[in-house]
């Protein structure tokens, strides 16, 4: 959901080191390279003096502080009254402190800058952290913008950008000689604190990994950079760092959204530890007497958590010093001929596509072969729709009618998904003569859409019950009974939040699309494991504005499908000019958009039209590479009719 599958080309970082300032027992220098070309991340380098050999290393990103690395707190004197900071430059820039003192204990600092604070210019703060409404402009299919339709449907964030830039920090830490590789860590408060396990979950060259004041069951993290469409569903901020187990995971609480962890969340964490045997390498400092923060009695139990887990071997206890501290114009990385690089909308565009092209240039090099394309294009997939065939859940049908029509049975219940707690209105017309095969039929209308106004099959499903086989209609959420009579669902329900950022709704919520190929998996898994009438084939059609759930839900349950007729009209997630669309899905024009889930389906039979050029050889490709070529039946101008017909000519 960060946009990181296929991970991005780890283009030359050329860093830049300038600046050195002595400080007496450690050392500060200005740095800045490239996360992409011509994006810089900018930070600051504190390195230990009176060490000898490799030493750890630290990344050290900051939340929400204002400025940043450049941050100056006036109001501290609450703070020294309360004991929160012991010196009043501590107090003042809580972010140098905890980057000196670790330095004093002997680790390689890199403290940067998130997208838009201090020196990280090209994308502004405002743009990155308060993003308010859509840019029309930066709304476009081949040029677009942060927050826009198509970025999402890319998954492109401000999240996975400073995500992409915590794993290239690190990959700069790695290159530096005095940095000891099997001890690299992270720490971080609230958007640091999200970054932290956010690295601690991607990037396994972490020894250990502390966030502080971010990890709960609560609040989530409230900023645009804190956040990304699909990422929290339907799991959140303890699962996500849980990923971190075994290794060493120390944590912070406060008077904030994580004033409940001791008894929420941490508990959890504990038990998983203790799975693995290491129950001592998780901790929590619940520090409730304090508000939001990264204070010295925070910074102490990290010091503590650090020197132990990363063998520093430092007398106990470990107490912060007072140190010189730095202004803005000590720290900045664009002075000394060092000049300010170009940002603004162009540029934001120019990035966007590079991400994009990039993403494109490693997707096409696995159109190889159908078990390579599986191998890359299936786990995006499967995490955009956000279920499986495996994960379709125990499904039941409680029948509400059942009435003989002569040549077939007509049967009307609701499936519910008890694993999901979900509800499917399921319309099953069973043939006197069943031939063994269920067609598996949606249609815009829901399942009133098979049928013609007196309550009789229309002609083309009458077809199908002729020839033996069984049909299955359903209301897709917000088809049907879901809805009052005459109304239907012309755009996704959202979040009440102001702020048109697609993430703060599909963060932790399923787009409506996704959720129609979730009710469409709970029918395959019913008609796949019903034992009082098994199924030899299962078949899906998608016909005349249907086909683009039917592409979907084949994609993940390809295996338990015999074949398929589907009719997209050319449709595709990148061509959605508006994240509240009714068939908008984040990340859903990432893979190959809609002919990458057709593919996906390779080698189960498919009949397809409507599809352009590139997406037929593609699928030509990859059934002929598969032993099946026969299996793929293409027309540019199919109809329904000529979909059944194919279909009742299969044996």
């Amino acid at each position: 959901m960060n946009g990181l599958w296929p991970m991005p080309t780890r283009t030359p970082l050329n860093p830049v080191i300038h600046g050195k300032l002595d400080q007496g027992d450690y050392t500060v220098e200005k740095v800045y390279f490239e996360s992409f070309p011509g994006f810089y991340v900018t930070g600051s380098l504190y390195r230990p003096k009176g060490f000898e050999g490799p030493r750890p290393g630290v990344l050290s990103p900051h939340g929400h502080w204002s400025n940043g690395r450049f941050t100056e707190n006036l109001d501290i004197w609450n703070d020294l009254n309360q004991g929160a900071e012991r010196f009043e430059n501590g107090g003042r820039s809580p972010l140098q402190s905890r980057n000196v003192q670790l330095a004093r204990m002997g680790c390689v600092v890199f403290h940067y800058d998130m997208v838009g604070y201090a020196d990280s210019i090209q994308i502004t703060e405002d743009l990155a952290h308060h993003f308010n409404v859509q840019r029309p402009e930066m709304n476009h299919s081949k040029r677009w913008g942060f927050f826009s339709p198509q970025a999402e449907s890319n998954l492109q964030s401000i999240m996975g950008l400073q995500t992409w830039n915590s794993i290239r920090s690190l990959d700069f830490l790695e290159i530096l000689p005095d940095v000891d590789t099997a001890r690299l860590t992270i720490t971080g408060a609230s958007g640091g604190g999200t970054q932290s396990f956010m690295m601690g979950a991607l990037d396994s060259r972490l020894a250990a990994c502390f966030p502080a004041v971010m990890v709960s069951t609560a609040m989530q993290g409230g900023c645009t950079c804190e956040n990304a469409s699909g990422l929290r569903i339907p799991a959140g901020n303890v699962e996500i760092a849980a990923l971190f187990a075994p290794k060493p995971l120390g944590m912070t609480g406060a008077n904030d959204w994580t004033v409940e962890m001791t008894a929420k969340g941490f508990p959890e964490l504990k038990k998983l530890f203790n799975l693995y045997g290491q129950e001592d390498n998780v901790s929590l400092a619940q520090l409730n007497h304090f508000g939001h923060n990264y204070n010295y009695v925070s910074r102490s139990a990290m010091y503590h958590f650090m020197n132990r887990h990363l063998n520093l071997n430092l007398a106990l206890p470990i107490v912060e010093q007072d140190y010189e501290r730095l202004d803005k114009a000590a720290l900045t990385v664009w002075s000394h001929g060092h000049d300010t690089p170009e940002g603004g909308p162009d540029f934001e565009r120019d990035l966007l596509r590079h991400w994009h092209e990039d993403n494109q240039r490693k997707l096409q090099a696995s159109h190889q072969s159908p078990h390579a394309f599986r191998n890359v294009h299936g786990p995006g997939i499967e995490a955009i729709i956000g279920r499986t065939f495996e994960r379709a859940g125990n499904v039941e049908l409680e029948l509400t009618s059942k009435s003989d029509q002569g040549s077939y049975l007509e049967m009307v219940g609701m499936l519910k998904n008890t694993t999901h707690d979900e509800a499917v209105p399921t319309l099953f017309l069973y043939p006197s003569e069943w031939n063994g095969r269920t067609w598996i039929w949606p249609t815009e209308n829901g399942k009133s859409g098979l049928l013609k106004s007196n309550g009789k099959p229309r002609p083309i499903v009458q077809r199908a019950l002729d020839a033996g086989c069984t049909v299955v209609g359903l209301d897709l959420l917000m088809q049907g009974e879901f809805l009052p009579p005459t109304e239907e669902a012309t755009q996704n329900r959202l979040v009440s939040n102001p702020r048109e950022f697609a993430g703060y709704t599909y963060g932790y919520n399923s787009p409506l699309f996704a959720q129609r190929v979730h009710d469409l998996l709970s029918l395959v898994a019913y008609v796949h494991h019903n034992e009082k009438r098994p199924s030899e084939s299962i078949e899906l059609i998608g016909l005349n504005g249907a086909g683009h759930w039917i592409a979907a839900a084949r994609a993940v349950c390809s295996d338990v499908i015999h074949r398929s007729a589907i009719q997209t009209q050319g449709f595709r997630f990148g061509d959605l000019t508006d994240f509240k669309d009714v068939n908008f899905l984040h990340g859903g024009a990432k893979y190959g958009d809609l002919p990458g889930m057709l593919a996906l389906g390779t080698p189960s039979e498919l009949w397809a039209a409507n599809e352009e050029k590139d997406s037929e050889t593609l699928l030509r490709n990859l059934y002929a590479s598969s032993g099946f070529p026969a299996r793929l039946t293409m027309t540019s101008s199919g109809n329904a009719s000529m979909a059944i017909q194919w279909l009742l000519e299969r044996d």
